[in-house]
């Protein structure tokens, strides 16, 4: 009598298609980190640019700060960042330009942001919070959720891993069109900052419309200087001065703010006081900063 024989069958999984479908979840999450690290370079360069404040000497050493100070921030920082400075809803307010400087000095501030409508805004938040939650899943969290030693989880996987990929593209162009404009808003300062009405505006306080802001006009900061250089006593000779300008400052002068003289520079700027008396025995006009133009 034959014996019964005992047949097993077995599945044998090859271990090149492991291999194979463990590199396409590598290369999947790859490609989803390095568009986030893109996303998070969109947002680093918009709020570099965006808010800067100083005088024309400090600038650059501004930007420079800000650049490093936004550098090390984290996404999520990134994110709240952008939607609370750089992205505001309507009607909300800009920020106050920080004040304090020295009087010599001409202040200028620059708050760059986009509004948005409440809906738009608040959308934009959900957005890129949930884009941060992608991303600390990814880099955190991704495959405590999934077990890539086999074929069946490689695939849930990559499936998963797609999708994120068209979320973060989404996002993506989302900021970078966020990017363009304001990119817009900046080629437009650039021209702005570059003509001569500009220029005038912020070196000598010499509005568009003609307009003088004294206390930060050029030719105010060149007579402090003088007052600094050739003071006697608290008080320095006009002549005196005018001949300092004239060697170290000759761009400045009465006529370029619509005086005939320097005694009328000093009457119509109400930053100083003139007098007239001999000192030292030198007879003529002597001028001193107010005390209340000094801050």
């Amino acid at each position: 009598m034959a014996r019964p024989m005992l047949r097993f069958a077995m599945s044998v999984i090859d271990p090149n298609d492991i291999v194979g479908a463990q590199h396409e979840v590598q290369r999947l999450i790859g490609r989803c980190i390095l568009r986030l690290q893109q996303c998070e370079q969109l947002m680093k360069s918009m709020l570099a640019f965006q808010k800067l404040s100083g005088t024309p000497e400090t600038l650059p050493k501004s930007l420079n700060n800000r650049r490093t100070e936004i550098s090390g921030s984290t996404m999520g920082a990134l994110v709240g960042r952008l939607t609370t400075e750089c992205m505001l809803k309507e009607g909300g307010e800009v920020p106050d330009v920080p004040s304090g400087l020295d009087h010599d000095s001409s202040l200028f501030g620059l708050h760059m942001a986009i509004n948005l409508p409440g809906e738009s805004h608040a959308a934009l938040q959900t957005d890129l919070r949930a884009l941060v939650n992608l991303r600390n899943t990814l880099v955190h969290h991704f495959f405590e959720q999934y077990d890539i030693r086999t074929i069946d989880e490689c695939v849930k996987a990559q499936d998963a891993l797609r999708h994120a990929c068209t979320e973060i593209d989404r996002q993506f162009e989302q900021l970078r069109t966020l990017a363009a404009g304001m990119a817009q808003g900046m080629t437009a300062f650039a021209e702005l900052v570059q003509s001569p009405e500009f220029h005038d505006f912020l070196v000598n306080g010499i509005a568009p419309d003609g307009q003088i802001h004294w206390p930060f006009a050029g030719i105010v900061s060149a007579l402090r200087q003088a007052f600094r250089e050739r003071a006697i006593d608290g008080w320095v000779n006009l002549d005196t001065a005018a001949l300092w300008m004239a060697e170290h400052h000759p761009e400045q002068t009465p006529r370029k703010y619509g005086c005939a003289r320097w005694r009328h520079v000093i009457h119509e700027s109400r930053q100083f006081e003139l007098r007239n008396f001999a000192h030292n025995g030198q007879r003529g006009a002597w001028f001193r900063e107010r005390p209340e133009s000094t801050g």
